[in-house]
């Protein structure tokens, strides 16, 4: 059993906010005999900050928080661990062949994120960058100015969001600090593709889906409208 101070260590958070999530029911405590110490099984702690996608929406949407382990205030701090991650997948047989392309493809998301959004971030600067590998998946996400909002500054014209995410995955764009760093969200299409990678990415109300062996890229308008970039890489 952690006590309270211990969980709050594991999950990075303060105590104050692990006796809010326990008053409001979101990861609930365990009071022995009827006293009011607040006590978390490991196995409970662990399944918590597994909930990735979760996490991540409701900090692009809401601005809540959540688990300090996965927040990344800069670009250093995002590349740092990173190399950790290539690090874990490296000693795991099973991703032999398809770390370095998991890094890579990871790496293109998040440093798009902090490329497009230096000096102008809204509120919270940095991204969300947490990873399962037993689940096989990564999360990113950041509460950015997103993709339409960066690329109307080189092209004014692009009417919506589904637009501009297209553009964002194939096209080149002189001038654009990711382009002179890399290939960006373009690379990040053509590895899923050649690859058995699932993507899931929007940024505004625009959806790419990219899933299954056979593969098509295709930007579509989804239901809800997010705030900045999210995207989750299954592998």
């Amino acid at each position: 059993m952690f006590t309270i101070g211990q969980a709050a260590e594991y999950l990075g958070v303060s105590l104050n906010t692990l006796r809010r999530w326990d008053e409001s029911g979101k990861l609930v405590a365990i009071k022995k005999d009827g006293g009011t110490h607040r006590y978390y099984r490991e196995k409970d702690l662990e399944i918590f900050a597994s909930n990735l996608m979760k996490f991540a929406t409701e900090w692009i949407e809401d601005g809540v928080e959540f688990p300090g382990t996965f927040y990344c205030a800069t670009s250093s701090i995002f590349n740092a661990r990173l190399t950790k991650l290539e690090y874990a997948l490296m000693q795991r047989p099973e991703f032999k062949k398809l770390y370095s392309l998991i890094t890579l493809i990871t790496g293109e998301i998040g440093d798009n994120s902090f490329a497009h959004n230096i000096g102008k971030w809204p509120d919270t600067a940095g991204i969300f960058f947490g990873y399962d590998l037993e689940k096989r998946v990564v999360v990113l996400a950041d509460r950015g100015v997103g993709i339409l909002e960066t690329l109307r500054r080189v092209r004014p014209e692009l009417p919506s969001h589904v637009a501009a995410v297209e553009v964002a995955f194939t096209e080149f764009i002189s001038g654009r600090a990711p382009e002179k760093r890399g290939n960006g969200l373009k690379l990040v299409r053509e590895v899923v593709i050649d690859h058995p990678f699932n993507l899931f990415y929007t940024s505004g109300d625009a959806e790419v889906r990219m899933k299954g062996s056979n593969k098509v890229f295709r930007v579509t308008r989804g239901e809800r409208l997010v705030r900045g970039c999210l995207a989750k890489i299954e592998f």
